[in-house]
């Protein structure tokens, strides 16, 4: 599959999980691999402690994984390594990058996301200069980002108008899901409600149903 072509199409609906901190990678390759043929839409690759030819191993092995199992794999933070290993696109944080910059090295069919945390402001721009998706969050108590902003579900139905993906982050469960799919979620971003949990495999499943 073109991850690039399948990044262009309308309408991504489902579970975007994130990996955690992991300096193992045949470990990290093990624990993802079952969890993307679950049925994980977008697999973000965010690894913030790890030095940068870890960084790039991970990203390439995890692009190799996510190709084979047509899932789109977006690079956190940085659009060069999202362009060195052919990843379908990067998400950028509010300091993290210049996301007019990511769109020109990207291309027009590469995925391009923001944070936007509680701001619809940042949203408007985020999408100006080129993203193709903003992600709000967090709207419950988190452990996987200290001193996040919280956001009210509100603001997902308040960005439908600008025409893209709303992703919503932060401390999401199975359980509390299906309240920020009604509100306007497109996809709900996940690092420890999968990873934690005792079966991950069946955790990508319940978040999975909030969008049935």
């Amino acid at each position: 599959m073109n991850l690039r072509t399948h990044a262009a199409s309308p309408g991504p609906s489902g579970l975007y999980l994130i990996t955690p901190d992991c300096g193992d990678t045949a470990q990290l390759l093990a624990e993802v691999s079952p969890l993307l043929a679950a049925g994980v839409h977008w697999l973000q690759y965010r690894n913030k402690s790890a030095p940068p030819a870890l960084q790039r191993e991970q990203a390439h092995r995890l692009q190799a994984m996510c190709a084979r199992a047509g899932v789109p794999l977006i690079i956190n933070d940085d659009a060069q390594l999202a362009a060195d290993s052919g990843a379908a696109g990067v998400h950028l944080g509010e300091h993290d990058g210049d996301i007019g910059g990511a769109r020109l090295l990207l291309g027009p069919g590469a995925i391009v996301g923001a944070s936007c945390y509680d701001s619809l402001e940042l949203a408007r721009s985020a999408v100006s200069a080129g993203a193709s998706y903003v992600a709000f969050g967090a709207f419950f108590p988190t452990r996987s980002k200290l001193g996040t902003r919280r956001a009210e579900p509100d603001v997902l139905a308040r960005a439908a108008a600008l025409g893209v993906p709303r992703v919503a982050i932060g401390g999401i469960t199975p359980d509390n899901a299906g309240s920020l799919v009604a509100a306007g979620a497109d996809l709900v971003a996940v690092i420890s409600g999968v990873f934690d949990a005792p079966d991950p495999v069946a955790a990508v499943r319940a978040y999975c149903q909030s969008f049935l």
